[in-house]
């Protein structure tokens, strides 16, 4: 039977194809758009059956091509940049195609774990999964939040799970650019300029200080891998760690990773600040009631469904994450 991963070639999930191969799963239909050509480069250590451009796959799957040979579907593919405007082609990449594949995975009688986002609750401080919750502030917000409501409003038949993932940060995300996790950029700052930018203070929070729910895709996948595990589980889910800390936080991690790196030694945030280490720059404008200061995964509905372990800390996460980013080639 086949594994399909959607979005394979991008961060999280190549690092879902990565864990399933660690598992001995190799029949694995690794769905994606390569027209960024160099992301590529996340699937060369997996393995994989084949490649199906995402149109190619769709073109398959509506001819049949799938039916009574699917295992699961964990759908990772999505325009993932918030900042996007075009809303025609948000709500085709994010809603239709969850749509299609949701419709198929209800049909087949399999299950369908896909990746939501924090994004749905905008500027609300109440973060849980719970309409009222809900208040999406960009259209890509909207296209999760939509395709959440559609989930809630039908039954399918089988498993069907959705993860709002907070923020993410870990390995196979250097081809994001911007949108790659503050933790990637502020190790490349470091790397580069010897210091890091923050924004100054905006929301109720002081420079540095707005704080969010950052967590490793370590975890995110062990969460997918959970569900994956567990069909009669069902629902939507936060995927966060629970615990909101300031990008404050993220800076010192990265910061003092790249110091360990080069056998210096360790600093508390007041001496990077003294030192000149850390760059408190404006605010953005086109960002103002567009962001979100506070962040911070209710993770009730999670534990109610069984899932136990431990999340990795920024101190710890971050950490690891940027002395692998610091270690030889």
């Amino acid at each position: 039977m086949t594994y399909i991963v959607t979005g394979a070639a991008g961060f999280v999930g190549a690092n879902v194809v990565k864990a399933l191969n660690a598992r001995g799963i190799t029949q694995i239909i690794a769905v994606d758009d390569l027209t960024q050509g160099d992301r590529f480069a996340n699937l060369v250590d997996c393995v994989i059956e084949d490649y199906l451009d995402k149109d190619e796959f769709l073109a398959a799957l509506g001819k049949g091509a799938f039916n009574g040979a699917v295992t699961a579907v964990l759908h990772q593919g999505a325009c993932s940049d918030t900042t996007e405007s075009n809303g025609r082609y948000m709500m085709q990449n994010n809603y239709r195609y969850s749509r299609t594949l949701l419709d198929f995975c209800a049909a087949q009688k399999a299950p369908f774990i896909y990746a939501s986002s924090a994004a749905v609750y905008g500027d609300s401080t109440d973060f849980r999964e719970s309409p009222e919750c809900e208040k999406p502030l960009n259209v890509y917000g909207y296209s999760k939040y939509l395709f959440d409501q559609h989930v809630r409003r039908h039954r399918h038949g089988a498993q069907v799970v959705g993860l709002r993932y907070f923020n993410v940060y870990g390995p196979r995300e250097q081809h994001k650019g911007r949108m790659a996790s503050v933790a990637y950029h502020f190790f490349h700052q470091y790397q580069k300029a010897g210091k890091v930018r923050l924004f100054e203070g905006s929301g109720g929070y002081g420079n540095g200080e707005q704080r969010r729910d950052f967590v490793s895709v370590e975890d995110v996948v062990k969460v997918n891998l959970y569900f994956l595990d567990n069909h009669l589980k069902t629902g939507i889910y936060n995927c966060g760690t629970g615990a909101a800390q300031s990008f404050n936080d993220v800076a010192v991690a990265a910061i003092n990773a790249c110091r360990k790196a080069r056998g210096e030694g360790q600093l508390a945030l007041g001496a990077m600040q003294a030192e000149g280490l850390i760059e408190y720059i404006p605010f953005p404008q086109d960002l103002k009631g567009k962001y979100q200061s506070y962040t911070q995964a209710d993770l009730s509905g999670l534990r109610a469904a069984g899932y136990t372990d431990n999340f990795l800390s920024v101190e710890q996460g971050v950490t690891r994450y940027c002395e692998a980013l610091a270690a030889p080639a």
